[in-house]
């Protein structure tokens, strides 16, 4: 089956990876591909990180002693590869050999104010020089700024639904012009700032959006949306195309619960992970 349009058409892959025996998924709220194109599955299971290579053999697991509840991951140019942990309240940072090599915040321990890091943090976005900006979305309404060493910065936001304010901010990514996307969900919008924080302009109307991606070589961005829908656009705001219709359907390619995680590999093939259902985890094959 083909979804999307034009130049951006993709051909559906389902459960196309293999586990080892007695292995499963649980809900799967992040994805990611180095540069290798392996690609991680952050799942909220017994072994929350699974590499695959982009056919779909599992090669290794990480973290099986360390990670409490996936959410957001991201993987840097070094290969780094960095998950937040929710409901842990922290950032854990590994090599590209698997190896924990930083932690951000006290695990288990929520900050002790409204707006100090962390209280069930959500994402991040690793920026050319080394920072970090970290979106607090669950128990915060705030977007961090800390340098590669974790040290903090800066933090803005709060709660409410005007510009720098928000309900739920729930991923962060950089384009290449260095503005930060940070999806408010909750207000079915992405907010957009320069890198001091300062904000600059919205897009709104959207699906809940839960995370973002952008092409690497072109000016679109992909946006995984809670509310049954993937979409593409170009960094100025038209839409190219989507597909899920915002209801959920069984359907192949469509989406049986709530997209949230996306992920590109080299190939232009996107990766798609689904929560409040297990094992949903899509692969489109971008068509040539």
């Amino acid at each position: 089956m083909t979804f999307g349009s034009d130049n951006y058409t993709y051909t559906v892959q389902e459960n196309w990876w293999t586990l080892p025996e007695g292995w499963a998924f649980g809900w799967i709220p992040g994805v990611a591909c180095d540069s290798q194109d392996r690609v991680y599955v952050y799942s909220r299971s017994e072994h929350p990180l699974m590499v695959f290579d982009r056919e779909g053999h599992f090669l290794e697991a990480w973290g099986d002693d360390i990670l409490v509840d996936a959410h957001g991951i991201y993987i840097d140019d070094e290969d780094n590869v960095f998950c937040t942990e929710r409901e842990d309240h922290c950032i854990r940072k590994f090599n590209k050999h698997g190896e924990l090599v930083l932690t951000i915040g006290t695990p288990g321990q929520p900050g002790a104010n409204d707006g100090d890091p962390f209280n069930l943090p959500t994402d991040l976005v690793v920026t050319r020089t080394g920072d970090l900006y970290i979106t607090d979305g669950y128990g915060n309404a705030r977007v961090h700024h800390y340098d590669a060493e974790g040290n903090h910065i800066k933090s803005w936001g709060e709660w409410g639904t005007g510009p720098s304010q928000f309900e739920l901010s729930h991923c962060v990514r950089i384009d290449r012009h260095d503005r930060l996307w940070v999806c408010d969900r909750t207000n079915d919008r992405i907010q957009l700032f320069d890198l001091d924080g300062n904000y600059l302009e919205e897009r709104a109307g959207l699906a809940k959006p839960d995370t973002i991606f952008f092409d690497p070589k072109e000016d679109v961005v992909y946006i995984a949306e809670l509310d049954q829908q993937l979409s593409i656009y170009t960094l100025d705001g038209d839409l190219i195309t989507q597909w899920g219709g915002r209801k959920k359907s069984e359907k192949p390619g469509e989406f049986i619960a709530c997209p949230h995680g996306i992920w590109m590999d080299s190939r232009g093939d996107l990766y798609v992970g689904e929560v409040q259902y297990d094992a949903r985890l899509t692969k489109f094959v971008r068509n040539k």
